[in-house]
């Protein structure tokens, strides 16, 4: 396996091992949350934002947690004929079946990226131009610059009216790790199918 390859998978999947140990205890967060929010409806008046804060923890949680949990091969697996398998055999079926997970994250990336220009104010068909567009202007003319590119900013359709744009950044760091987590898994099955391990 060639060196950069190696490096890859280890700064992959040392980045997310430490991130994913981070996140795991946004579960507390969330339960922090959940559990003032039953504390204000009780005693106090009921807090509007409560609900939405804990379903955005939730997703960051579940978002940022992936790439972790994907390393970690705890993701759900049928495992009938799976468990009896050689090594390699394993591996030649992971190395098959992560082309189309490697897919399925691109298109939500991209997905996620127009969804994330959209909830900057871009409402017009290509997201990457809009990002292009909003990086020159805040090198060149710093933030004021930047806030003239973006249009009127998503809110949700809550009595909180939370912005939209910080859950939808996590959302696309978050299949964007997932992305290079499934790459870094496919260096893997690949060597394993040859004979090394990484």
């Amino acid at each position: 396996m060639p060196g950069f390859a190696r490096a890859y998978v280890r700064w992959v999947d040392g980045f997310n091992i430490r991130l994913g140990r981070v996140i795991m205890y946004g579960l507390f967060v969330m339960m922090a949350i959940l559990l003032w929010s039953s504390i204000s409806k009780t005693f106090f008046t009921p807090s509007l934002w409560t609900l939405e804060l804990a379903q955005f923890a939730m997703v960051t949680y579940y978002v940022l947690g992936g790439p972790y949990s994907l390393q970690a091969g705890a993701h759900v697996r049928m495992d009938l004929f799976y468990a009896n398998w050689s090594l390699r055999k394993k591996a030649s079926i992971d190395a098959l079946t992560v082309f189309l997970l490697i897919f399925y994250l691109g298109v939500l990336l991209y997905g996620s990226l127009a969804s994330t220009a959209f909830s900057l104010g871009y409402f017009d068909d290509h997201p990457l131009l809009f990002y292009r567009d909003l990086i020159v202007a805040f090198v060149t003319g710093g933030p004021d610059a930047a806030g003239e590119v973006m249009g009127h900013l998503e809110r949700s359709r809550t009595a909180f009216r939370a912005y939209m744009w910080p859950i939808k950044v996590i959302m696309t760091f978050g299949f964007f790790l997932m992305l290079l987590q499934a790459i870094s898994e496919l260096i893997k099955d690949i060597a394993r199918i040859s004979g090394e391990e990484i």
